[in-house]
């Protein structure tokens, strides 16, 4: 099989590892068929499409809405580096599933208004799918419900999508909560690679980045653990499944 790419953009390693475990053990794949680029620090390897299977970008704490001034040269680095790779993905039809910041950057990268009206802090959050959403064969494939719970927590999402983007799922506070552009360019703003007790360890190193308020973290917590959130993950076994070759 050709590989996979995850592409990571977390500056610390601790969090880095856990969630190209996260991606491995969701997605079935071993680690030889995942290479993994940490685009925070270095350039996306020289590949075509005819060298891999597709990408997957997972969250990150940077957002491309942030004022340019802003941005420290790693969160720059890691943009520019992800929009030239998605300059590829149309190009070339690369299978593409992007998460959170994926959806922030393959929104941005197609035309997509991305702004702060509709960010959403940590929890579960309902998601419904569309009638486009239930027709979609990534989707279908995962065996996703009409209605689930996915995990979030992040400051921008998407206001506007472009005419040409197919809008497969929404929420009650983030109008598009998944989005496909051509026929495999997928982005979610919840989070396939991550079920409770991963959610959790994610917030605890990002306890002071605005996604919460530390003095109600455990409150959060406790209220996260009554959820079940174990049907986005079928998504990042659903596009290894559809697109390994």
């Amino acid at each position: 099989m050709k590989p996979f790419v995850q592409i990571a953009t977390r500056p610390e390693d601790d969090v880095a590892l856990t969630e190209r475990a996260a991606v491995l053990d969701f997605t079935g794949l071993r680690e030889d068929d995942l290479i993994w680029a940490r685009l925070d620090r270095e350039s996306f390897p020289e590949l075509s499409a005819d060298d891999i299977s597709g990408i997957i970008l997972c969250g990150s704490p940077f957002t491309v809405s942030e004022p340019e001034d802003a941005k420290s040269d790693a969160e720059k680095h890691a943009e520019r580096e992800i929009f030239r790779v998605l300059d590829q993905v149309v190009a070339e039809d690369i299978p593409f599933l992007g998460a959170c910041y994926g959806i922030g950057t393959l929104g941005t990268h197609q035309g997509a208004v991305i702004d702060r009206t509709y960010g959403e802090p940590l929890g579960a959050v309902e998601v419904t799918l569309t009638d486009a959403g239930r027709e979609d064969p990534l989707i279908r494939e995962a065996g996703l419900p009409g209605v689930f719970t996915g995990l979030v927590g992040h400051k921008e999402a998407v206001h506007t999508l472009p005419d040409h983007a197919t809008a497969l799922a929404s929420g009650r506070t983030a109008p598009v909560q998944m989005f496909r552009v051509g026929t495999r360019q997928y982005a979610t703003q919840f989070h396939p690679e991550l079920d409770i007790p991963s959610i959790i360890e994610r917030a605890r190193a990002y306890r002071d980045h605005g996604y919460f308020s530390p003095d109600e973290m455990e409150d959060i917590f406790t209220d996260l653990q009554s959820e079940r959130a174990d049907e986005p993950p079928k998504l990042l076994r659903a596009f290894a499944t559809l697109f390994a070759r």
